[in-house]
C-alpha cells in the first residue's frame, strides 16, 4: 500500500504531537489512531520524562486505549499514524490488541543513525523493524517529507550521558 494524501494529513498530526513532546522535554514522538471512517479516535505523545515511566510511548497508549474502547473488528480496521517507527514493545502491543495498518514518518533505522551521527548512545532496546517483531502487520513508511524536521526534533531532545 502506498501513502496517500489522507495519510499525510494524519502523519502531520503525529509530527505535531512529536513537536509538543519535544517542547515538554519528552522524546519527540507522537501518534494518532484513526478509525475506518477516517475519524481520529485517540492521540498521544511521548510522556516518559514528564511521567517518569520509560514505557509511556504514544503507540503503547494507543494499544491500551483501543483494547478498552474498540471492538476487535474496529481495531483491525483502524490505522495508527506515528512520527517514528514503533519500538519492539509498541510493535508487540499493537499486534497483541489486533490493531490494523501502521504508517510512520521516520524509521527506527533512521532514528538510530541520527542519534549515532551526533554521538548519542544507542537506545536501550534494539531498533528492530515493526515486521521483525510482528510479521503480520501492514506497515508503510518512512515518509521522507518529514525526515529533516524529525531529525532535528529527535536529536534536539536527546542527551548524551
Amino acid at each position: 500500500m502506498s501513502v496517500s494524501e489522507e495519510d499525510l494529513v494524519h502523519l502531520e498530526r503525529a509530527v505535531a504531537l512529536a513537536r509538543e513532546a519535544a517542547s515538554a522535554g519528552d522524546g519527540a514522538f507522537g501518534s494518532v489512531l484513526v478509525d475506518a471512517a477516517g475519524v481520529e479516535r485517540f492521540a498521544d505523545r511521548n510522556r516518559e520524562t514528564t511521567l517518569g515511566d520509560e514505557t509511556r510511548h504514544p503507540e503503547f497508549e494507543i494499544a491500551r486505549w483501543a483494547a478498552t474502547n474498540l471492538t476487535a473488528p474496529e481495531r483491525a480496521l483502524a490505522v495508527v499514524y506515528t512520527s517514528g517507527e514503533h519500538c519492539p514493545m509498541c510493535s508487540a502491543a499493537h499486534a497483541w490488541v489486533g490493531l490494523g495498518r501502521i504508517v510512520y514518518a521516520a524509521s527506527s533505522a533512521q532514528i538510530s543513525a541520527w542519534r549515532a551521527d551526533v554521538g548519542l548512545p544507542a537506545s536501550a532496546v534494539a531498533a528492530l523493524p515493526i515486521t521483525a517483531v510482528a510479521p503480520g502487520l501492514v506497515v508503510d513508511g518512512p515518509v521522507d517529507r518529514f525526515a529533516d524536521e524529525l531529525r532535528s526534533l529527535i536529536v534536539g531532545t536527546a542527551t548524551a550521558p
